[in-house]
């Protein structure tokens, strides 16, 4: 492995119409995708991501710049050609335990968004499963653990686990060794009871 360029900081978002302007499953995936590009992206390169049209893409690309989260990135020689560059490599959504009503409904519809994002990227790898190679076959993980915590070693171990997780990240990792692919881990810590 290589070392890790360091990680932009975290933006917490909890504004009502920044939470509703990205639940949507595109807008979600450009987010992802522009915050592990190098550089500026073109709304027909974010388009092949997220299986819509350059026109509707370039529609949620506007979407997202309205509220600060993209924006128009210098061009790269050709005037006619649009780049986006993301404004927010990493984020947290936050409304808060005592927010208005409104603002925690938003917060909830961004997270079914998701979570509906994560069970469909599971749903495709077990589609693809069986024709992929042994390696990534054998490697592949889906795994629950139930583990007996206090709040505070909860915390411990979320810190623990993004600690690990931080140098491999696709934007600020050099170097990554031939054969490498995206993977996306989905890491969560829930109490049940």
């Amino acid at each position: 492995m290589t070392e890790a360029q360091p990680e932009p900081p975290r933006v917490t978002i909890s504004d009502p119409q920044t939470l509703r302007a990205l639940a949507h499953p595109a807008r979600l995936a450009i987010m992802e995708h522009l915050a592990s590009t190098e550089g500026a992206v073109t709304a027909t390169e974010c388009a092949e991501v997220v299986h819509l049209s350059p026109s509707a893409t370039s529609y949620h690309l506007r979407a997202l710049a309205r509220f600060g989260l993209v924006e128009q990135a210098p061009s790269r020689g050709d005037a006619r050609e649009r780049l986006w560059r993301s404004t927010v490599q990493s984020w947290t959504i936050d409304a808060g335990r005592s927010a208005d009503p409104s603002v925690r409904e938003a917060e909830q519809t961004l997270l079914e968004v998701f979570l509906a994002r994560e069970v469909e990227q599971s749903r495709d790898w077990l589609r693809r499963a069986p024709d992929e190679p042994e390696a990534w076959y054998q490697n592949a993980l889906m795994n629950e653990s139930l583990l007996l915590l206090s709040a505070d070693e909860l915390a411990e171990l979320n810190q623990a686990v993004l600690a690990l997780l931080r140098p491999y990240r696709r934007r600020t990792r050099t170097n990554p060794p031939p054969g490498a692919r995206r993977v996306a881990i989905q890491y969560k810590a829930l109490p049940l009871d």
